[in-house]
């Protein structure tokens, strides 16, 4: 069960300490778990455990493919590995070494792609990774989830930690809004209704769900009500959740830090062009590089902001009623 706690504020607490605090009890009662990162180990704050447990916790350098190669290695001699690098270097540069060495030979994974998207601000283009969901839902039987914040962070990571296959996390380090109660627990591959109406559905993921709250609360003033969909595990989507919304509110809105192609958006398409055709729009980067900026500024270049969301909810509205008087 998960407890809304949402009021526009961000963590207080660094989501590196929540993923250290993790790693760290993993690494004491577990033998069999180890960590390997590509030179980031100050950003996700694994430095001291790396001092601690040197024969477990491993830095291969600005290496990204070796690093997936060394973590299956571990993985085939029956440790559980788990990875972490820059989202846009640990995907699309290591692509092949995670799907022939991890995925296709049945190794289990657990790859965190830290700062995706808009994330990297200052980092600029080079580092941002639109594209990143789209790779990891192509594995065969693989889990992709776009973290929200803190709370959600630590119970995936415990939901996750025994079962075996291939499981990537697009994770924010900075800058968060909390939007869950610390203890909050969440199921994988099931999606969190937030709040509900029957208007129309937003269905989000990462920080776009912080935004689609603020949107809601926006359009409410004006008598519109929307529901609110947190569908945190983009692979395996919860799809029963998808018909549902389509069937209730008849018009839905997917709203990613992620390119058009190939993430939440088409996964929802799918699913409801499969089960129930209704009307449905997307929030996403479309066709485009990223750029150098704040995240104040690139949240309000590509679109990622309440008040653009309530208007995209606006205009899926008049555009569903503009079809369905001309099919009249």
């Amino acid at each position: 069960m998960f407890t809304l706690d949402y009021n526009g504020n961000f963590e207080t607490q660094p989501i590196t300490e929540v993923f250290s605090s993790f790693m760290g009890d993993r690494l004491k009662n577990d033998s069999k778990t180890a960590y390997v990162d590509a030179d980031l180990m100050a950003l996700i704050g694994m430095r001291d455990l790396w001092k601690k447990y040197p024969d477990r916790v491993l830095n291969t350098g600005i290496m990204e493919g070796n690093m997936i190669g060394v973590a299956a290695g571990l993985a085939v001699t029956g440790f559980k590995p788990y990875v972490h690098s820059f989202a846009a270097f640990v995907t699309r540069r290591a692509f092949d070494q995670i799907f022939i060495s991890a995925a296709y030979n049945k190794n289990t994974m657990h790859i965190i792609g830290s700062e995706p998207g808009i994330k990297q601000d200052f980092n600029g283009g080079t580092h941002m990774t639109f594209e990143d969901t789209a790779i990891m839902r192509t594995i065969p039987d693989s889990c992709v989830f776009d973290i929200t914040d803190d709370a959600m962070l630590l119970s995936v990571l415990n939901e996750t930690k025994d079962r075996e296959g291939i499981f990537y996390y697009r994770l924010p380090m900075s800058e968060i809004r909390k939007v869950y109660a610390d203890g909050s627990d969440f199921e994988v591959g099931k999606g969190n209704i937030l709040c509900d109406g029957k208007d129309a559905t937003v269905i989000a993921a990462g920080p776009l769900v912080a935004m689609a709250l603020d949107a809601a609360k926006e359009l409410a003033e004006e008598g519109i009500h929307i529901r609110v969909v947190d569908m945190f595990t983009i692979k395996p989507l919860d799809e029963k959740l998808v018909i549902d919304s389509a069937e209730k509110t008849g018009l839905i809105i997917t709203a990613e830090n992620a390119s058009v192609n190939g993430g939440l958006g088409e996964a929802v398409s799918r699913c409801v062009t499969e089960n129930v055709p209704v009307f449905v729009k997307h929030v996403a980067v479309k066709e485009e590089f990223g750029e150098v900026g704040p995240e104040s500024y690139l949240f309000e270049r590509y679109g990622f902001t309440g008040s653009r969301l309530a208007a995209e909810v606006r205009n899926a509205l008049a555009e569903r009623k503009k079809k369905e008087k001309k099919s009249c």
